[in-house]
């Protein structure tokens, strides 16, 4: 069994339009979750405008931690709940970064392209941290101002912008879409209108 913590992805799409009884039954879910050993958080992605899945995250200190919460009754008689509110489930898990760069039937992300993504997501938040509490901080010694910082970031991060940035760029990281294509069509179209 793996040591590090496992990281398990559901994608369930509402159904019949029933929004607001599905996010009551989602938070239900998180809430029972966090009451087993091990649970280290949740997160859910709202779907884009015009589309009705939602990525729910549920992370876990190990695999062992995972699969108690996984196949324990109360996690069984909230699915019983949920029937009706979604169509389609599809869950994965993952350890470490692979959480977020694995998709079933897809190639591997490259790393440099994890570390584009992850760079991506981090750099803002981090940049509005220092904005908004730098000045305060700025006269704390070393080692507690950067605890405090990555205490406060590193949720952030995980549930929120590492997420919402792999999920953005999920056609760039997943192969489905290349700046260069992208810049040779454009390229071909100019030329031709060009000769026009």
């Amino acid at each position: 069994m793996s040591t590090l913590p496992v990281t398990m992805m559901v994608a369930r799409r509402v159904a019949n339009g029933r929004y607001q009884d599905f996010q009551r039954w989602l938070n239900e879910g998180r809430d029972l979750a966090a009451d087993f050993p091990g649970y280290l958080g949740s997160g859910v992605l709202a779907p884009p405008h015009g589309d009705d899945e939602y990525q729910i995250v549920f992370r876990f200190g190990d695999q062992q931690m995972l699969n108690a919460w996984q196949h324990s009754a109360s996690r069984e008689g909230w699915l019983k709940r949920g029937q009706g509110l979604f169509d389609s489930p599809i869950e994965q898990r993952a350890t470490g970064l692979g959480a977020w760069f694995h998709m079933d039937g897809v190639e591997p992300t490259p790393r440099w392209k994890q570390a584009v993504a992850v760079w991506l997501a981090f750099f803002p938040i981090s940049l509005m941290f220092q904005w908004l509490f730098g000045a305060l901080l700025a006269d704390w010694a070393l080692v507690p101002r950067v605890l405090v910082s990555t205490l406060a970031l590193t949720p952030i991060m995980v549930f929120i912008f590492i997420p919402l940035s792999t999920r953005l760029l999920a056609p760039w990281l997943q192969g489905r879409w290349s700046p260069r294509e992208q810049l040779s069509r454009w390229w071909q179209s100019h030329r031709s209108q060009a000769r026009l």
